[in-house]
This record gives C-alpha cells, sequence and structure tokens, in this order.
C-alpha cells in the first residue's frame, strides 16, 4: 500500500476515516439488519425495540456508518447482507441485548459479538440522544471491564 501512497500523505487521516476514503460511505440496509437480529431479554414487539427500529430508519447514512462501526467494529455491510455479518465466532448475527443497571445508561457495544446492550429508555427521543451520544463519543476506543 505504502508503494502506491506515501504514508505522510494520509498520516493525518484515522483508520476509519481512510476506510471510508477507499470504500466510500456504506449503503446501510436497516431492513436487512432488522431482519438478522436476535434479542436476549427483549422481544421483537417491545415498545422499546420498536423506537430503536424507527431511531435507525431515521439516522441519515453517515449515522448509520457510525453506529454500525460502534456495534460491530466496522462501517461495511457483508457482501451478501447481513446474515453474512462476521463475530468473533464466524457468521454472528447482530443482536440487542437488555441491559441492566439504571434507567437511562448509555447504551454499550460488544464488537466482537456484534451485540448491542440496550438500558430500559423512558421515551424514544431518550433513546435517540443516548444512541446518538454513544456512535459519536464511543465509537473511537476500546474499553476493558
Amino acid at each position: 500500500f505504502h508503494e502506491l501512497v506515501k504514508p505522510e500523505l494520509i498520516s493525518i487521516f484515522t483508520a476509519k476515516e481512510l476506510e471510508l476514503l477507499i470504500s466510500g460511505m456504506p449503503d446501510i440496509d436497516i431492513d436487512d439488519l432488522k431482519k438478522n437480529t436476535d434479542y436476549q431479554g427483549w422481544k421483537a414487539t417491545d415498545k422499546e425495540i420498536g423506537w430503536f427500529w424507527s431511531i435507525m430508519f431515521s439516522l441519515s447514512r453517515s449515522e448509520k456508518a457510525a453506529f454500525l462501526q460502534f456495534a460491530t467494529g466496522s462501517s461495511k455491510v457483508p457482501l451478501a447482507g447481513f446474515a453474512e455479518l462476521q463475530g468473533m465466532r464466524g457468521t454472528q448475527k447482530f443482536s440487542i441485548h437488555k441491559a441492566g443497571g439504571s434507567s437511562g445508561a448509555l447504551m454499550s457495544a460488544h464488537t466482537c459479538f456484534n451485540a448491542l446492550d440496550l438500558p430500559v429508555y423512558k421515551s424514544e427521543e431518550e433513546m435517540k440522544e443516548k444512541l446518538l451520544y454513544a456512535i459519536s463519543e464511543g465509537g473511537g476506543g476500546f474499553l476493558f471491564a
């Protein structure tokens, strides 16, 4: 790669920015993601899950890419769609887990497992606010528990 592009020309970009420059902004099919999602502690019919998908459909293209980066570790959609999403154990669906703890806490993600820990929120507006904060502030590093 560095034979074609000098390192000093790309050193101003983060790895995520460079990926977007090379690959372009992905087109994320939320219907496909929804169809290939498992739930733990939640049911697909829970009002909070309805809020979650409503929010996902309302996001801009760049916000969807940021969410995908936050939840899976990559802003790329698998070529065969979300049915082929790769995790630590090979093909692994996206999953939403009901998070314990205090109401209104920030959501968190386990990128190796394509898993989102979703706390209980009082409203769709609160959930969207927390989701946007998490994907903008939580997508840039790693936490060890």
